[in-house]
């Protein structure tokens, strides 16, 4: 009966990793586009202006799972680093203030702002949560798809 289980429990690991995998990644230039938005709570952010920085972002939206799910990391990670910046795009269609009530409900420690469908599109979001690491040369180095854990976004970071 234990051999079933590790068995199953193997097949369940392979199952993941696969899906994992095979998730496409975003088709984005080699140095990522900039932007320029407003956050939920009224600050300028722009990818430009943290340049010479590793940057992370985050595109999420409210009614995602995982993205939910992967917040508490991305929290540990922003409290044991920060000097590299976090940035939570939501993909809630613009709505600013039910994107502002997430953050805090979810506890959210950096900045948020609303991704509008140009952003999405220059980033080529289709999946969430999709997070990007950009190096401080302005280029992309790691590309993630799916839930990131504390330490695949360490891992990630140039």
């Amino acid at each position: 009966m234990l051999k079933d289980w590790a068995v199953a429990l193997a097949m369940g690991v392979v199952i993941f990793m696969a899906i994992q995998w095979l998730q496409p990644k975003p088709q984005i230039p080699d140095t990522a586009p900039d932007f320029s938005l407003t956050t939920v709570d009224g600050d300028p952010i722009s990818l430009s202006a943290l340049r010479g920085r590793t940057v992370v972002i985050n595109f999420w939206a409210s009614w995602c799972g995982p993205c939910q799910q992967e917040v508490p990391a991305f929290n540990r990670f922003h409290k044991a680093h920060p000097e590299i910046p976090i940035i939570g795009l939501a993909v809630d269609s613009g709505n600013s203030s039910k994107v502002r009530k997430t953050a805090q409900q979810w506890g959210i420690s950096y900045p948020v702002a609303v991704a509008n469908n140009q952003l999405q599109r220059t980033y080529d979001i289709s999946t969430l949560p999709t997070t990007i690491v950009v190096g401080p040369d302005g280029k992309v180095a790691d590309i993630h798809v799916g839930m990131m854990s504390e330490r695949q976004l360490t891992r990630a970071i140039p």
